[in-house]
């Protein structure tokens, strides 16, 4: 699967820098999983559909109810179509420079902050919508004050959003300018249990295949395959010796997309079916 480098992918010439950029995404059929290399922070304004974003901790999913504010970095999402047939989602990038910039202006210091959640999660409401509808790539394109008009329109959400979450958000923005670099451990432990693929999960290490396996038998002294395989199934294992849960309630939840292959990998493993736990 390619990498998608946004916004790049979506200026009229790549190699131009841009400190803020507002582009109209839509598409009409769903998209699972697209690699995503984000070089700008991105504010998503979902307007239609659904989405849903791995992160190298976590992950998070939201409807046209909600926005995100995402961290840039390497990112794995998924954008699905609703009864409409349409994705639409309107996306307002912005630089750390102009980060640094609206921080400096209305916040009192730089505050440390040790969240590590890349994204912020944002409840519409009726002023959001009146913002998003005001907002579009279209409405400064041909105006000769079109970055100085963006540039207020990028301090009224964050103003706004401000006022509405507080030092939540003020936090969370602060954090957006950090320079932390999330451990390799921390990236696999976490992902123990999901269906990721193992070059996606490399991927969210910023790491090609070949380099991600070479670095984890290095630390687990173990091909990352077999390690997950195990820790899958003896995890499985835990839950059905409860006595409470069917193979069918858990292989999900264990990173298996196919109940057969997990009943047969189970088997092979211990000796006997799930179904006899």
């Amino acid at each position: 699967m390619a990498i998608e480098n946004i916004p790049e992918i979506y200026l009229d010439n790549p190699t131009e820098s841009k400190d803020i950029f507002v582009y109209d995404f839509k598409m009409t059929s769903d998209v699972v999983k697209s690699k995503v290399n984000l070089s700008m922070n991105m504010f998503s304004f979902l307007q239609v559909g659904k989405k849903q974003v791995h992160f190298a901790n976590t992950s998070k999913a939201v409807n046209s109810e909600q926005s995100l504010l995402l961290k840039k970095g390497n990112w794995l999402w998924t954008e699905l179509l609703d009864t409409q047939a349409i994705y639409y989602c309107k996306l307002f990038f912005f630089s750390e420079k102009k980060l640094t910039g609206f921080l400096s202006k209305y916040t009192k210091d730089v505050k440390p902050y040790q969240e590590k959640v890349p994204y912020f999660v944002i409840e519409n409401d009726n002023y959001i919508a009146s913002f998003i509808s005001s907002l579009s790539s279209k409405t400064f394109e041909n105006s000769a004050y079109c970055d100085a008009m963006l540039s207020l329109k990028f301090e009224e959400i964050l103003l706004y959003l401000l006022d509405k979450y507080g030092s939540e958000f003020e936090h969370y923005l602060h954090a957006l300018i950090s320079k932390e670099v999330s451990p390799f451990k921390n990236i696999v432990e976490d992902h123990i249990y999901s269906n990721l693929k193992l070059e996606e999960i490399a991927f969210l290490c910023n790491m090609s295949l070949s380099t991600f396996k070479r670095h984890f038998t290095a630390e687990y002294k173990e091909a990352p395959g077999k390690w997950l395989k195990d820790k899958r199934l003896q995890k499985a294992k835990e839950l059905l010796q409860g006595g409470d849960l069917k193979p069918s309630d858990i292989y999900l939840d264990i990173g298996y997309n196919n109940l057969s292959n997990f009943s047969i990998a189970f088997k092979n493993k211990f000796g006997i079916s799930p179904t006899e736990m």
